[in-house]
């Protein structure tokens, strides 16, 4: 059917046919092309108080969740006995049982906080697990390096984490400082591809004062595989009195400087090998390529 400039002027007819149609299991953009009413507002008061059809409706990972929250709320259940059962959020929930009614709460206010502090403790951990199912899944996708694979990253990794050489200060020399000693590792599995001797690095530990600083020189001795003639002397922070330290505690070991000697034709590779994968991750081709 045309509708002319006055269109829609028999609403109700037209309407009687949306619902009609609706009921018959059709969808909005079924009925819209039908009826032509391209009018999304129109439509709207067309098809008002009508429910879609099931097979419209787009499924939810979260439907069971959902039904299974309401149950819950009929039989009185608080939103935080809800939470520490299903460890789903408080605010979830209240989405889901808002229009069904409150149930009378026979709770003292502590009862109620120990109560929600468990529902609490189940939603973190429900989280932290599936933060570390990702973390797996992840790793795992990344399978075997190969050599190629280990280059570039090295190079990535040494021109976010080492030292640069500037026009207003020279420093060709290859000096890589970090805290992570699975980025130390990795590190030490690049200069090993690009057959830099052991012999050639020199390892300076950084670390606070008040800090466990002998520990920590054998902590990183033992993670490069190195003799303690290879450190040189250790650089202490001095402890600032108004500063509160969050680097503290066992796992606080500073940092490890590692600087290769004579360097200065490593360096410009380095520098050489960077501006080659910028030049080849930016060309313009390259979203084209596989």
């Amino acid at each position: 059917m045309e509708h002319a400039c006055g269109k829609y002027a028999d609403f109700e007819g037209l309407r009687e046919q949306a619902l009609a149609l609706r009921r018959d299991g059709l969808s909005r953009r079924q009925i819209r092309d039908q009826l032509r009413v391209h009018n999304n507002d129109i439509l709207n008061r067309l098809l008002e108080g009508e429910p879609p059809p099931e097979w419209t409706k787009r499924p939810n990972a979260k439907d069971d969740l959902r039904h299974r929250a309401r149950e819950l709320r009929l039989q009185g259940w608080t939103y935080d006995r809800i939470q520490m059962e299903l460890g789903c959020s408080k605010s979830s929930i209240s989405l889901w049982v808002r229009d069904l009614p409150k149930p009378e709460r026979t709770r003292t206010p502590e009862e109620a906080s120990a109560i929600a502090k468990r529902g609490w403790e189940v939603t973190l951990r429900k989280r932290e697990e599936e933060r570390q199912k990702t973390k797996q899944a992840a790793a795992s996708a990344i399978g075997e390096l190969s050599d190629r694979d280990l280059f570039i990253a090295g190079v990535a990794l040494y021109w976010a984490e080492g030292t640069k050489d500037k026009p207003h200060a020279r420093r060709e020399r290859v000096t890589f400082v970090n805290s992570d000693p699975n980025v130390i590792s990795l590190f030490l599995a690049w200069l090993d591809l690009l057959e830099v001797e052991r012999e050639r690095i020199r390892y300076h530990v950084m670390i606070h004062e008040s800090a466990e600083v002998e520990a920590a020189e054998k902590y990183w001795a033992e993670l490069v595989q190195a003799d303690r003639s290879a450190f040189g002397k250790t650089a202490l922070k001095r402890h600032n009195p108004k500063t509160v330290r969050k680097n503290t505690g066992a796992n606080y070991r500073g940092c490890l400087a590692l600087t290769v000697r004579q360097s200065s034709e490593l360096y410009r590779r380095i520098e050489g090998w960077w501006y080659g994968i910028v030049g080849g991750a930016t060309k313009p081709d390259s979203e084209n390529r596989a």
